[in-house]
């Protein structure tokens, strides 16, 4: 791979901040991640954020055929040439947004190859946005290896009662079990972050992992509402559980919500951050009930 700063000034060009541009720039960490995500000579990968194609050209050459979305205009002939002198011929480049790519249909076109491998080094300022996007289109994907700040990977996976507990923690624990893989230097980056990295493994759970996982398959309008109160629980975090739910996008009078509160047995004055996913679960039922 060339490096990255090589290429902007080749280019006369400059990494967009907003966009939350930092390019991996070292290879043999590239080739590390890559060899993490166990990626077989089967295996169709969708790429968020493919950049100059650090991973993809590694991903390239174990995989059976890669989806690499780049919504930045200015790097697409760039990354074209890098596949080009790399001799890879299986990569599929999509000039998009990643909340305007079609997943499912992606998956569906190889549905007989199984349901898809993720991979990317996510731009901060959407990581937790492209998770979101990638539970609601899990029924396609089996596992998403990807590279965080490494604050809101620790936040994924922290349990309940910790401050780092949240909303996108409790949605993921929901749906997925969450594993560390390795941390990432901000000096393997360019431009250098102020933060560091970490790869994380999402596998998201199939209807019959449920009961293993200590949780429960909800259909999907459940599913939907069940998202909504623990969006709603969070919104005002330090306000107990009565407030908070109060007054919400749930809409939902205050009788109604100490109800669902005394039918999940839950105490009203308890802060969201101290439910599990499982309570989360029971007070949604009695919500909607």
């Amino acid at each position: 791979m060339t490096y990255p700063g090589t290429l902007l000034r080749t280019s006369n060009l400059l990494a967009k901040k907003e966009l939350g541009q930092n390019f991996l720039a070292d290879p043999k960490a590239a080739e590390r991640i890559v060899n993490l995500a166990r990626i077989s000579k089967d295996d169709i990968v969708l790429e968020i954020g493919a950049g100059f194609g650090a991973l993809t050209v590694h991903a390239a050459k174990q995989a059976a055929k890669i989806y690499a979305v780049e919504k930045d205009t200015r790097l697409i002939e760039i990354l074209e040439n890098e596949l080009a002198l790399a001799s890879i011929n299986n990569v599929e480049l999509i000039h998009k947004d990643i909340f305007k790519v079609d997943i499912k249909n992606i998956a569906y076109d190889h549905k007989d190859s199984g349901k898809l491998v993720v991979i990317g080094n996510l731009p901060y300022n959407i990581s937790s946005q492209v998770l979101f996007r990638l539970v609601e289109n899990r029924d396609f994907i089996s596992r998403a290896v990807l590279m965080f700040q490494k604050e809101l990977a620790e936040r994924i996976s922290s349990p309940p009662g910790n401050r780092d507990y949240g909303r996108l923690s409790a949605v993921m624990q929901y749906c997925s079990t969450v594993k560390n893989l390795t941390n990432v230097g901000a000096n393997l980056f360019f431009p250098k972050p102020a933060v560091e990295s970490r790869v994380i493994e999402v596998n998201f759970f199939t209807p019959d992992l449920y009961e293993t996982s200590g949780s429960c398959y909800l259909p999907h309008e459940q599913e939907v509402f069940l998202f909504k109160v623990i969006k709603a629980a969070f919104s005002k975090r330090r306000k107990t559980l009565r407030n908070s739910l109060a007054g919400s996008e749930l809409e939902l009078s205050k009788g109604q919500i100490e109800k669902g509160l005394a039918v999940a047995e839950i105490d009203p004055e308890r802060r969201a951050e101290t439910l599990c996913v499982k309570e989360f679960i029971k007070l949604s039922l009695a919500l909607c009930s």
